[in-house]
C-alpha cells in the first residue's frame, strides 16, 4: 500500500510539473499581421476542360512570398483541382511589395465561365 501511495504522489507530482510548463506556442503569435501589397498580379487562363464542363467556383491558395517580394511557394487549401492548377501557375508569377521578413497571404480566384 505505501508503494502505491508514492506511485500515486509521483504522477501527480509529474502532472504538476507538466502543467506548469510554458506554452509551446511562438512568442510573436500576437505580433501584427503583415499583409503586402500586389505589384505584378497575373490572371489564371480559364482551363479547357474546366470551360468544356463549364465548370466554376473558387480557388483558394496559400502563398508564401519572400522578403524580396517573389512567391516561394504556394499551397491549395480548397477548390477544384481542374481550376487550382491554373491559379497555381498564374500565382507564381506574381509579385510582392518587398518586405523585412518572409510573409504568408491567402489568395482566393473565382473562375466563371463566360461562354455558356
Amino acid at each position: 500500500m505505501p508503494a502505491r501511495k508514492g506511485l500515486l504522489s509521483l504522477v501527480l507530482g509529474l502532472l504538476l510539473l507538466v502543467s506548469l510548463q510554458t506554452s509551446a506556442f511562438p512568442q510573436d503569435a500576437t505580433q501584427p499581421v503583415i499583409i503586402r501589397k500586389i505589384k505584378t498580379r497575373i490572371d489564371p487562363k480559364y482551363p479547357g476542360l474546366a470551360r468544356q464542363y463549364q465548370l466554376t467556383g473558387k480557388v483558394k491558395i496559400e502563398v508564401t512570398v519572400s522578403p524580396d517580394g517573389s512567391v516561394k511557394k504556394t499551397h491549395i487549401v480548397g477548390g477544384s483541382p481542374l481550376l487550382a492548377d491554373a491559379a497555381v501557375d498564374a500565382i507564381k508569377q506574381w509579385r510582392y511589395e518587398t518586405g523585412p521578413k518572409e510573409t504568408t497571404e491567402t489568395v482566393d480566384f473565382a473562375f466563371e465561365n463566360s461562354a455558356r
